[in-house]
Parts: C-alpha cells; structure tokens; sequence
C-alpha cells in the first residue's frame, strides 16, 4: 500500500468520525473535520493513482 493512501483513508476516517461526532454534540473546530474529509478523499485518490509505486 503507498502511504499516501494509507495517510489519507486514515484522515478520511478520522474526519467522517469527527462530523458524526459534531453532529450530536456541538464542539470547537467541528467544521475543520469537513476539510479533513475532503483532504482524506483526495489524499486516498492521488496515492491510488496509475502513477504510485
């Protein structure tokens, strides 16, 4: 597995759980897990592109 995929599928995660989290309890910086979903997302598809080794 190329770590930047590796790295980005766990910030996905990490950013779903944090936007389900503020979606029951409001809490500071809630809405930086919106940007740690989508730097996730792109993160996971640039390390799973034709051109990773």
């Amino acid at each position: 597995m190329h770590p930047t995929f590796g790295a980005g599928v766990a910030l996905a995660l990490a950013g779903l759980g944090g936007y389900v989290a503020g979606v029951h309890v409001s809490y500071p910086g809630r809405a930086f897990s919106l940007t740690a979903l989508m730097a996730g997302v792109t993160l996971a598809l640039v390390g799973r592109g034709e051109g990773a080794t």
